[in-house]
């Protein structure tokens, strides 16, 4: 049995048959439902089961929906399992020290900004501590004559130190004087001290002086027993023994 068309209800033979949006058309029926243009299958567009030239095709737009109770009941129920579904999705990720981030373009170029910085920084300190660790080459200190008269040893750091007194400076001798012909007594000497005229004698530190006879309130005459020089010495540089 023929079908009847859509547009006319009159039956459709299948020589003028148009199959089309789920009806039958004859080919002059299939047409517009505004301007009445007949149309093709590569011309129609279908809206609701029915056919539209391109100029008068229905133009969809969006409703706007009413904030009703219902409809808030819902968006807090939405909102309320989103924040449990977050929640969930944070205790999982807990403890795990990472979170995955996307490698996009520009997290790599960030990436290779940072190395940059980090790069000249890290020079940077390095060039100031190098510099800060040179120091001018310490000079070594003077070679002192152990001939001279006595130093005290310098302080060693970090260290408590009382450095022994200086002793006195020799007292001016007026004139040599001969020494007395009877025997003296023993003395030790304290301090080094060199000869400063050929009638005079060194000597150092814990020395014996043998045969020592006072001269005068300054001078002493006597023999080192050490070296065996005989002269004069002053008195403050010597105990008795």
């Amino acid at each position: 049995m023929n079908p009847l068309c859509s547009r006319c209800n009159k039956v459709v033979y299948p020589t003028e048959k148009v199959n089309c949006l789920d009806k039958y058309w004859h080919k002059g029926c299939f047409s517009c439902e505004v301007c009445k243009m007949t149309l093709n299958m590569k011309n129609y567009k279908g809206f609701e089961k029915k056919p539209y030239c391109n100029a008068h095709y229905p133009k969809t737009s969006f409703t706007s929906v009413a904030d009703t109770p219902e409809n808030l009941r819902l968006k807090q129920q939405s909102k309320m399992q989103s924040q449990v579904l977050y929640k969930e999705e944070f205790e999982k990720s807990k403890g795990k020290g990472f979170s995955v981030v996307t490698d996009t373009p520009e997290m790599q170029r960030l990436k290779k900004t940072q190395d940059q910085i980090s790069n000249i920084k890290y020079h940077e300190d390095f060039e100031k501590s190098r510099m800060g660790g040179e120091g001018p080459p310490q000079q070594p200190p003077p070679q002192q004559n152990t001939t001279s008269a006595y130093q005290p040893p310098a302080a060693p750091q970090n260290f408590h130190y009382e450095p022994e007194p200086e002793p006195a400076p020799a007292p001016v001798r007026q004139a040599a004087a001969a020494p007395p012909p009877s025997a003296g007594k023993r003395y030790r000497a304290v301090y080094d001290y060199a000869a400063a005229d050929t009638d005079e004698v060194s000597f150092v530190d814990g020395d014996v002086i043998m045969d020592v006879q006072q001269i005068d309130e300054g001078w002493m005459y006597g023999r080192v027993e050490r070296t065996g020089q005989v002269g004069m010495l002053p008195a403050n540089y010597v105990e008795a023994i």
